[in-house]
């Protein structure tokens, strides 16, 4: 695309060609302003679609055998071992990983920090698809669709830990739908649902503080209907919601770094100026945050296990495991987020972000599936669920990068001129002229 662009290809970012003085059509827009043959063409050339393709290959029709002959076929599933990667990984790890989509409004919407308006939209984006996709893990995990509503309706059970789960994470992602189509508005050009969901943004901002803030304890709740299962050093029936809440945060801020840094290596051409001289800059402060809120999970993890007083498991081979986690996963962070923000070192900070992510990932794994039974025996995923598992997260990949090359996430859609001053003129006059030339304009707008 890089060389494309440097041939003199015009990229769509606004409604208009400047270089034809023409509207884009629909279909140009999809295909960012190429032609079919460039289109097609940059999409063969590179290596990654190819490694995608694939992954495909093998990975769709194991998909399509889970769902003709069951999950047996696929996993380990039992009743000792309810869940493997689809929920372990899909939805427990997932899930935590796109608290940035209420993090990032929050700070935004709530406090005011305008500063992080250039990476707002990717961080409402990344909790968009995360709770999608990790509802579409689950969805392969049940086999049945048309059952998902079941905990939510038919067995109504207020009581539940899984129903506060279901509707909050319906209700959520609902809630996230709203906050990322303010950049398709802007993208078909309906500036009238753009204001409207302005309007309505710090209702949805606090609506999202609500339902993730439950739900994300919420999860860590549902293994509290399994006591004794979880190896003690990952289960504190007094502390896990909170276990699970506390360490979403650096996970969502840590993921909106992680994702920004491969954005910056691989899709520099589709992002603008504001984006790309900001962030350095929210990447830092982004960094302070994570490492306040893993040192924030460090010490509860700490007191969980002093009012558990469960000291003499850390003596055995599962405490080293529990230590290398705490150790590699929210320590060396800290020490890296720490250097990095006093040195403003933001190459550095990066790093503590990836590594942040690889500690969340691999505690929801150990709480979930590594030390579930720990006194039992220890499953090891099936070949096809692993699979299956890669492939699903591969679409997230190719869903997440066709909304990116589109939408205006990563740079500032260009307002038409008239259109935009005619909404500024809405905005500060209450009442609407009533000349045919104004009304024509409102008329447009709406």
């Amino acid at each position: 695309m890089k060389s494309l662009i440097k041939s003199g290809v015009n990229v769509v970012d606004s409604h208009v060609n400047d270089k034809k003085d023409e509207d884009w059509s629909f279909i140009r827009k999809m295909m960012l302003g190429l032609h079919f043959g460039q289109y097609l063409g940059q999409a063969l050339r590179n290596p990654f679609n190819w490694i995608l393709g694939v992954i495909f290959a093998i990975g769709l029709p194991l998909i399509a055998y889970r769902f003709l002959f069951g999950l047996s076929v696929v996993t380990h599933a039992s009743n000792d071992y309810p869940w493997g990667l689809f929920l372990g990984f899909g939805l427990f790890a997932m899930v935590p990983l796109s608290a940035s989509g209420f993090m990032l409004g929050t700070t935004v919407e709530i406090f005011g920090r305008h500063d992080f308006e250039p990476v707002e939209r990717l961080a409402l984006l990344n909790g968009l698809l995360g709770y999608l996709f990790a509802v579409i893990y689950l969805l392969v995990d049940l086999g049945q669709p048309w059952r998902l509503p079941y905990p939510m309706v038919v067995s109504f059970g207020p009581a539940a830990v899984l129903f506060l789960v279901a509707w909050h994470v319906a209700t959520y992602l609902s809630v996230q739908v709203a906050e990322v189509s303010v950049a398709f508005f802007e993208w078909i050009g309906w500036l009238g649902g753009k204001r409207f969901i302005r309007r309505i943004a710090i209702g949805l901002t606090v609506s999202g503080i609500i339902l993730s803030t439950l739900h994300q304890g919420a999860l860590g709740a549902l293994f509290c209907y399994a006591p004794g299962k979880v190896h003690p050093l990952w289960f504190s029936a007094s502390f896990q919601w909170i276990h699970f809440f506390c360490s979403s945060i650096p996970a969502g801020l840590c993921m909106v770094i992680a994702v920004s840094t491969i954005i910056k290596k691989t899709m520099a051409w589709r992002c603008d100026d504001n984006f790309l001289d900001n962030l350095d800059r929210c990447t830092l402060g982004l960094a302070k945050g994570a490492s306040l809120a893993l040192i924030t999970y460090l010490v509860i993890k700490i007191i969980g296990i002093a009012h558990d007083n469960e000291w003499a498991y850390l003596a055995t081979g599962w405490g080293a495991w529990f230590l290398f986690e705490m150790a590699v996963g929210v320590v060396l962070p800290i020490i890296l987020f720490g250097y990095a923000i006093r040195h403003k070192i933001v190459g550095m900070a990066r790093v503590g972000a990836f590594i942040t992510v690889f500690g969340i990932v691999l505690n929801r794994l150990n709480t979930a599936l590594i030390t579930f039974n720990w006194q039992l025996y220890q499953e090891v995923p099936h070949i096809f669920e692993v699979i299956i598992a890669v492939t699903i997260f591969a679409i997230y990949v190719v869903v997440y990068r066709f909304i990116l090359y589109r939408l205006p996430i990563l740079y500032t859609w260009k307002a038409e001129p008239e259109a935009a001053f005619a909404a500024d003129a809405a905005k500060a006059t209450p009442v609407r002229m009533t000349t045919p030339a104004v009304e024509a304009v409102y008329r447009k707008i709406d």
